[in-house]
């Protein structure tokens, strides 16, 4: 007897022993009407396809790829697009799906019923790889008709591929569009900036940070040239000076003549050639111009005396009217003179002037450099824009060939969509399993409520404690009553009674 739901192990083997029969019945009929309804209940077929994602075949190394974006990502975004209404609708009038309910279900319905029974599963990558990326995913088609449902399998893994393989070469189309505006746009910041040098080195030609140094070695041959002048020039004013002393000399003797006073020999020439040439040796060396030129002119006047005709009373009157040769080369000599002068003078401040203009470069050479060194840094910084701009050009037009040729990363189709030959669901030996496991644990419930409303006496224990009295002793069964199939516990009941 179960008291409070409090049983043994001896109550579970009694109840097993005598309610064994139970199970088996339990088991078949559980197993058969679970067969039963797997039968009746609406078969649904499983169509599924492998498709696997395929690397590029050109090498990373040689084409980067223009699409960087996760492949589940991808594979999400693509899903939703399949399944949205506008790839979904044509699906169903394509293949005449749910003809009977369309008229009685809205559009919606029909639509959430086909996205249920379309799966788009991952495949997860090896264990122990080192790439993790996605290697494929698996489309999964469960209807009614096992032809129908391989045709949505195959039109579901068709749109994947085309949508893949659109996204690729318009996402490929379009960074080459981009690339190719920045390009331009670089492009005209790189002519702005090579118009802003061109014009800053002619505007400071000749002040640029590289040309310091030959401005400076101009500026030294400059003041070279200014110093010779400077010593040309005071040369040239003594020449002249010497010459007008000759000069007024000259005359003064030539007029003397002329006005019947002491004539102006040949002989005083000299004299005074004499003089000046020992003045002049006292200061000057005999390598110096004026005492060459000095001793030139003591020499054509030696030659004058030597070749001079006797004096001819005749031609003197013809003679006093014109002035000697002497004179008149005198009077050359200083007119050259002053020419030298005006050369030299215009010649001195021609180079005082390049002077200055060298100067002003060299002084203004460090804030041409500064500014140089800003407009350098711009060009060069667009100059490198500009060329990293046309090799991502050229991989950007490399990939969008590649996608157009479908040589980069593609879906194929592993498995093609099967034709299934049994249902999915349901599935018998699943049911019927089911059913025997049913069966199973629905006898061991009965066993136990049998348990719980058998009231019969089996043990001492629960002599004692049902009917509070003291067993003194215990008659074993007979044969006769076993025969006879009568309970032990009745006997032992009775026995208790009597005592």
């Amino acid at each position: 007897m179960v008291k409070n739901g409090e049983f043994g192990l001896a109550d579970i083997v009694r109840v097993v022993r005598k309610r064994w029969w139970i199970a088996p019945i339990c088991v078949v009929v559980c197993g058969v009407a679970a067969v039963l309804v797997a039968q009746k209940l609406p078969k649904q077929y499983t169509s599924q396809t492998l498709v696997l994602v395929s690397k590029p075949m050109v090498p990373t190394n040689y084409v980067q790829p223009i699409v960087t974006e996760d492949l589940n990502q991808r594979l999400a975004s693509m899903k939703e697009q399949i399944l949205s209404r506008t790839r979904l609708e044509p699906v169903i009038r394509k293949f005449s799906l749910y003809e009977e309910d369309r008229s009685k279900v809205p559009m919606e319905d029909l639509l959430d019923r086909l996205r249920k029974a379309i799966d788009i599963s991952p495949l997860q990558p090896m264990p122990g790889t080192l790439d993790q990326s996605m290697p494929g995913f698996h489309v999964s088609v469960v209807f009614n008709k096992p032809v129908t449902a391989q045709q949505i399998c195959t039109e579901i893994t068709s749109m994947f591929m085309d949508q893949n393989s659109r996204a690729l070469e318009q996402q490929a189309a379009s960074t080459n569009d981009f690339i190719n505006q920045q390009l331009g746009d670089a492009k005209e910041k790189l002519d702005a900036q090579d118009a802003k040098l061109a014009q800053f080195k002619r505007q400071f030609l000749g002040s640029l940070p590289d040309e310091v140094q030959t401005n400076l070695n101009l500026l030294a041959a400059q003041n070279t040239q200014l110093e010779a002048n400077t010593q040309e020039m005071s040369r040239t004013q003594q020449d002249k000076a010497f010459n007008e002393s000759m000069l007024s000399q000259q005359l003064a003797s030539w007029k003397a003549s002329q006005s019947g006073q002491n004539p102006d020999t040949l002989e005083d020439q000299l004299r005074v050639l004499q003089d000046q040439l020992a003045a002049l040796e006292s200061k000057y060396t005999p390598e110096h111009p004026d005492v060459i030129k000095t001793k030139k002119q003591v020499e054509e006047v030696r030659k004058r005396m030597a070749a001079a005709p006797k004096p001819n009373p005749v031609g003197e009157e013809a003679q006093a009217k014109t002035e000697p040769p002497q004179i008149q080369q005198v009077r050359a000599h200083l007119k050259q003179d002053e020419i030298s002068i005006a050369d030299l003078t215009k010649r001195q401040a021609q180079i005082q002037e390049q002077i200055r203009v060298l100067q002003g470069r060299v002084q203004a050479s460090p804030m041409v450099e500064q500014q140089l060194k800003e407009l350098t840094r711009n060009y060069t910084s667009a100059l490198e824009f500009y060329n990293d701009l046309l090799k991502k050009r050229e991989n950007s037009q490399m990939a969008k060939d590649l996608a157009h040729q479908q040589e980069g990363e593609q879906f194929r189709v592993l498995d093609p969509p099967n034709l299934p030959v049994e249902p999915s669901f349901p599935k018998r030996k699943y049911f019927a399993a089911g059913g025997v496991g049913g069966g199973f644990l629905l006898s061991l419930g009965i066993m136990y409520i049998l348990m719980l409303m058998d009231q019969t006496l089996h043990t001492e224990r629960d002599v004692e404690v049902h009917l509070r009295l003291t067993v003194l002793t215990a008659v074993p069964v007979l044969k006769g009553f076993a025969d006879n199939r009568e309970s032990p516990g009745l006997t032992e009941r009775g026995l208790a009674s009597n005592a």
